[in-house]
C-alpha cells in the first residue's frame, strides 16, 4: 500500500477535472457559527489541488495550503497562482511547519481521515490562535439513495483495490470526540451533487486512490462495467452522484484531553 503523501501522484490530471467543488452554504455556515470573516488567517490542511483553499480565498482569506504531495502541490500552485492571499507550504498535517498561535482557522477538506490523528492534535493545537476553530469537511457520497447510487457503491466495492481500508467512514464519533476533547463539535449537512456524461464518470472514479489505473488487470473489466453501469442509469446522457457535505466544527483547546 502507498504512503497516503503518495496516493495520489498519479491521480492529478482526473482530481482537478472531476472532484465536487464545495457549496457556498459551508461560507455562511462559518461566518455565522465561527465568526469567519475575510480577515480570518486560515491553514488549510492537507489542500491538495486547492478545491477547499480556493472557497476562502474567493472570501478573500489569506490560506496557507499545507500539503505533503508535490503533484498535488504544484496542481494546486498553478491553479491558485491569481489569489494573492494564497501561500503554498510543502509540510504534513504532522508537522506543518507553521508558527506558534498563528492561525485563526483550521481546515481539511476530504483529507483528515488520512493524517495520524495522534501525532496531528497537539500540532494543530499549536498552530492555532486561542479560540481558533477546526473545521473538517467531506463531500460524503450517496451510497444507497437511488438505484444507481448503491449499484454505483457496489462497483467500487468490486473494483477498488483497496477501498475499505481508505475510506473516511473507518473514522468514529469517538475518533471526532477525542480529537476536539475537552471541547465539542458540531455537525452540519448539506446537499452537493455532479453530473456527468460517461467521460466525466470515468474520470470521477478514477480520481480515486483505489480505482485501478491502466496496466493494472482489472483495468479494462472495470472500465466496461462502468460503460455498462453508465448506460443503465444515465438519464439524457447524465450520471449524477449525489453527496452530503459534512461540516464538522469546534474549537480545538491547546492542550491533550
Amino acid at each position: 500500500m502507498l504512503k497516503s503523501t503518495e496516493r495520489f501522484t498519479t491521480r492529478v490530471e482526473n482530481y482537478v477535472k472531476y472532484r465536487p467543488g464545495y457549496p457556498p452554504a459551508v461560507l455562511d455556515l462559518l461566518k455565522a457559527e465561527c465568526g469567519l470573516t475575510p480577515a480570518s488567517v486560515i491553514a488549510d490542511i492537507g489542500s491538495g489541488t486547492g478545491i477547499l483553499t480556493r472557497l476562502f480565498l474567493e472570501h478573500g482569506n489569506c490560506v496557507y495550503g499545507v500539503e505533503p504531495n508535490q503533484a498535488m502541490r504544484e496542481a494546486g500552485e498553478q491553479l491558485l497562482t491569481g489569489y494573492p492571499g494564497f501561500v503554498s507550504v510543502a509540510a504534513t498535517a504532522e508537522k506543518t511547519t507553521l508558527l506558534d498561535q498563528s492561525m485563526d482557522f483550521i481546515t481539511a477538506g476530504q483529507a483528515f481521515h488520512w493524517f495520524d490523528l495522534a501525532r496531528t492534535r497537539p500540532e494543530f493545537a499549536r498552530i492555532l490562535k486561542p479560540g481558533g476553530w477546526l473545521v473538517l469537511v467531506w463531500n460524503a457520497r450517496r451510497v444507497a439513495s437511488t438505484a444507481s447510487l448503491t449499484d454505483y457503491e457496489q462497483f467500487i466495492k468490486t473494483y477498488g483495490t483497496d477501498y475499505g481500508d481508505v475510506t473516511r467512514t473507518n473514522l468514529n464519533r469517538d475518533d471526532f470526540r477525542t480529537f476536539y476533547s475537552p471541547g465539542s463539535y458540531c455537525l452540519t449537512k448539506f446537499e452537493n451533487q455532479q453530473r456527468f456524461d460517461f467521460e466525466g464518470l470515468k474520470g470521477r472514479f478514477l480520481s480515486a486512490s483505489y480505482a485501478p489505473e491502466p496496466g493494472h488487470p482489472n483495468y479494462e473489466p472495470m472500465l466496461a462495467d462502468l460503460r455498462r453501469l453508465f448506460d443503465a442509469h444515465q438519464v439524457d446522457g447524465v450520471y449524477t452522484i449525489e453527496y452530503d457535505t459534512d461540516v464538522y466544527y469546534g474549537q480545538l483547546a491547546a492542550g491533550r484531553p
